[in-house]
């Protein structure tokens, strides 16, 4: 692939809304991809390892900040990664033809992007309602907490790994839910720190099923790296409604188009 300015752009861009949200890593940066021509298994793969490497970033900002809860990244990582190497083993199971399986992953690419825009939407509105039951048996037995962390880890590494899309937005939904006294910022920091191992081990499978493009990524983290670090810096700072759902309203139109 050519050098795009376009793209070192997309990346910075992206980077710096994940840092500063940690919301619309693969949600934004999949449908760019697609506006770039690129297709969607290559998209995919492209980006998950495009968001482990820049999310990385973000976790070494985060610690420094004590943002991040180790904790429960750790139940997260124990139901994802599992579920995201058995559908990468589906996946390389299904003997068919590339175009069914890139018309597959636009299709889940569209209802994950509807999903994500409307639980992005609703967040506040999670978030109220998880504060008000903070002290319910359901949020003071640990023991149901992990796992409940350990399921949503589940459902989040097999649409991560199909999609590249979940990680950040609706990650942080769930756990808005099941954590209500958890500082922002901590969730933020947690959740992308459980994003790194994700997309490391479904970008790794993806690439030797062959849907990886090193030029491409080599674009994206130009721009990232130094957009994630600024973002993170600024985490917690600057009032984030408009551009929450600036970015949900776009993300629900993106899914639109892909599935109807």
């Amino acid at each position: 692939m050519d050098f795009q300015i376009g793209l070192v752009i997309a990346g910075l861009a992206v980077g710096f809304v994940v840092g500063l949200t940690g919301v619309g890593g693969g949600s934004l940066m999949t449908p760019i991809l697609l506006y770039f021509g690129i297709p969607p298994t290559t998209a995919v793969g492209t980006d998950l390892l495009y968001a482990a490497f820049t999310k990385m970033g973000g976790v070494f900002v985060h610690h420094k900040k004590g943002n991040i809860n180790w904790k429960i990244t750790g139940w997260l990582t124990l139901g994802s990664v599992p579920a995201a190497l058995l559908t990468l083993w589906i996946l390389n199971s299904i003997k068919t033809d590339i175009s069914t399986i890139n018309a597959v992953i636009k299709y889940s690419l569209g209802w994950a992007l509807l999903f994500t825009s409307i639980a992005i939407l609703f967040k506040k509105k999670l978030l109220v309602y998880s504060q008000k039951h903070a002290g319910d048996k359901f949020h003071s037995e640990s023991h149901t907490q992990n796992m409940l962390t350990i399921g949503i880890g589940v459902l989040l590494g097999a649409t991560v790994t199909l999609t590249s899309i979940g990680a950040g937005a609706l990650g942080t939904v769930t756990l808005f839910f099941l954590y209500p006294l958890l500082p922002t910022p901590r969730l933020v920091g947690t959740e992308i720190a459980h994003a790194v191992p994700l997309t490391l081990v479904a970008g790794i499978g993806h690439a030797s099923m062959g849907n990886l493009d090193l030029a491409l990524l080599g674009q994206l983290l130009l721009g990232s790296l130094p957009g994630i670090f600024m973002g993170s810096m600024l985490s917690g700072k600057v009032p984030d409604l408009f551009l929450r759902n600036a970015i949900a309203v776009m993300l629900f139109l993106a899914g639109y188009k892909l599935i109807f």
